[in-house]
């Protein structure tokens, strides 16, 4: 058992500051001393999501726990394509790792779990897009929806064109759906001559 009430409710307190899912250095930097943080994880306070991330326990039960883990561990990454498609229910897609976005020249941290796959943006199809989404009363960084669209064409040869034009179709069916917003991004990509034709058959 933990030694301490005191101490006991002081860590969980810092862990519900942070948030709730913290990651191991950010709990030591706030004051749990690493034996009160592992008789946490020893005693069911918390459990562990990923390599170096904890959560409490307490919590309600995560929707999106890939994202969250993948988002904690790389803050300067973006959730992107397939897994911001699944997120805004615009494909049919299931995605079986979390698509992140990163700067061409960032350092990634190794991930073990969930299953990452890395895609390195530059200058501005980098940077143009990026919303602050809630998911488990979390913040993550993820393109916007017309953004997401645009980068299904600029990487059609990997994910593939009819997810792409999937996508297109289903976008254009909900109210979030602005063709303006996504020829800006089309061109800010370079892919406004590839999407043209798909853009006015869906109009």
């Amino acid at each position: 058992m933990l030694k301490s009430n005191y101490i006991y409710e002081k860590s969980i307190a810092v862990f519900r500051k942070l948030g709730g899912i913290v990651k191991t250095s950010d709990a030591i930097n706030a004051g749990i001393h690493p034996r009160t943080f592992y008789e946490m994880l020893s005693e069911g306070v918390i459990e562990k999501l990923s390599r170096g991330l904890y959560r409490l326990v307490e919590l309600p039960p995560l929707g999106n726990p890939d994202l969250i883990s993948v988002s904690k561990r790389v803050p300067n990454g973006v959730i992107c394509l397939i897994s911001a498609l699944a997120f805004y229910e615009i494909t049919t897609q299931i995605p079986h790792e979390v698509y992140l976005a990163v700067s061409r020249n960032s350092q990634v941290p190794r991930i073990d779990y969930p299953p990452v796959r890395i895609f390195r943006f530059s200058s501005s199809a980098f940077t143009e897009g990026i919303e602050l989404q809630k998911a488990d009363g979390m913040s993550i960084r993820m393109y916007s929806p017309a953004k997401t669209v645009v980068d299904c064409f600029k990487y059609r040869n990997k994910i593939g064109l009819d997810v792409a034009v999937e996508a297109l179709k289903l976008y254009r069916e909900t109210k979030l759906f602005g063709v303006d917003e996504m020829i800006y991004f089309a061109r800010v990509c370079r892919v406004a001559r590839v999407m043209r034709p798909y853009i006015e058959a869906v109009l």
